[in-house]
């Protein structure tokens, strides 16, 4: 068995640094030596060595709180991240300690790793994993991760294995690069703006957390046959939750998230799901294994979402991964799904007339609110940010998101 579990660590290894383009020798080195497997015992070995994100952990309403992020996202921020032996990194989110594990690899021991979880089962499972794979000197911690962790401080690197929507002054974060991701939600004093909440048994939404929604009646208006407003405009899935989810977030503040789970979770078996029969998002853009997710706009009493030509065998049983170009079509439903439908349809049309932005010239500048002359927004801000923005307003920082060639305008004291 060692044999073949070095073969599928190999195995994967190569397909992540293949497809991810992964420059650093230090970090194809890590995924090389690394078992993913080790941090996820309860799993046969041919599922953790896939390059896929597994959920760990579920709230009380079934919802992901906790998983080990896929290889190849954790591979792309670890090239972003550029450690070498002897830095000193802050981990936000121990996960498994698979992510961590890898970091230690590449500091070494004259280097030091430590990982902060708010979840102290979580933070324990992860030390026994690290301990068990060889890493015991990796330093677990349970608390709230927006306060840092101070007694090691300083740091020479900070990631967050989580969805963050604020930069925590502790955390003093700079970036310099952007990759299209998704994490589960941070928890604690800097959760995001935002609420997740379970449709139905497997069908979640995710939605503003201004938005007062009753999950009950949008379930009823799902059920019901919806009306259709093709595009025109053709794509993939990638585009889709790349350049226009973002799109949508900066031109539509009724943006939704719907996604569904095959029953039971996902599969723990290497070739998928054993049925796929009639999922209710088939048609939905994005489609793995063991999940269909879309976009659209959510009003008061009707929702429009986007839909695609996949026909059922490319979904069916054995199908893991559908064609990579579509038509898209907004299927409305509810009592305005007229008027919904043809709102999310023109989006997607000036979308694709505007050549399909993604994230291509896109920067992310943070200004922290501390630092600013006169507590202001930058929302005014000078020329040289294209008209194609959106200024995202948190507790602690102002995020200007914009298109531009051109070198970012000099606002007071941006980090990014």
């Amino acid at each position: 068995m060692g044999d073949e579990l070095t073969r599928m660590r190999e195995r994967l290894a190569t397909q992540v640094i293949a497809a991810n383009h992964i420059g650093s020798d230090l970090v194809a080195d890590a995924l090389w030596t690394v078992p993913r497997h080790l941090f996820l015992p309860d799993l046969p070995p041919e599922v953790a060595y896939r390059d896929d994100a597994i959920v760990t952990k579920r709230d009380a309403d079934g919802l992901a709180i906790s998983s080990s992020s896929q290889p190849g996202i954790m591979a792309i921020m670890l090239d972003q991240l550029d450690l070498v032996p002897g830095h000193r990194v802050l981990e936000i989110g121990a996960g498994t300690g698979y992510n961590a594990a890898l970091m230690r690899h590449i500091v070494g021991p004259s280097g030091r790793v430590v990982s902060v979880d708010i979840d102290s089962d979580l933070a324990a499972l992860a030390r026994s994993h690290l301990a068990s794979a060889g890493y015991p000197d990796v330093t677990v911690v349970c608390a709230d991760g927006a306060e840092g962790w101070a007694a090691y401080a300083p740091y020479d690197r900070l990631i967050a294995t989580v969805g963050v929507s604020d930069l925590a002054p502790a955390w003093h974060w700079a970036s310099r690069s952007l990759a299209p991701c998704g994490f589960i939600r941070m928890r604690g004093t800097l959760a995001g703006p935002e609420q997740t909440m379970v449709v139905q048994p497997g069908l979640v939404l995710r939605v503003p957390a201004w938005r007062d929604i009753c999950p009950a009646a949008l379930a009823a208006v799902l059920a019901e046959a919806g009306c259709e407003h093709p595009t025109g405009v053709r794509t993939g899935p990638a585009q889709v939750f790349i350049g226009l989810s973002l799109w949508l977030t900066i031109h539509e503040p009724r943006l939704c998230l719907l996604y569904e789970e095959e029953p039971g979770g996902p599969s723990h078996s290497p070739q998928g799901p054993a049925s796929r029969a009639a999922p209710r998002l088939g048609r939905a853009p994005l489609i793995g294994p063991d999940s269909w997710a879309t976009i659209g706009i959510l009003g008061a009493d009707s929702v429009a979402l986007l839909t695609t030509a996949w026909p059922a065998a490319e979904w069916g049983q054995g199908m893991a991964r559908p064609t990579p170009s579509f038509l898209l079509t907004a299927a409305g439903f509810g009592p305005r799904a007229a008027e919904l439908g043809a709102d999310l349809a023109a989006h997607v049309q000036a979308w694709d007339q505007a050549g399909q932005p993604d994230l291509e010239g896109l920067h992310v500048d943070a200004y922290p609110k501390a630092d600013g002359p006169d507590g202001t927004s930058p929302a005014q801000a000078p020329a040289g940010l294209s008209a194609d923005r959106m200024v995202a307003d948190r507790p602690g920082t102002w995020f200007v998101v914009y298109r531009t060639r051109a070198e970012p305008a000099d606002l007071a004291n941006p980090r990014a």
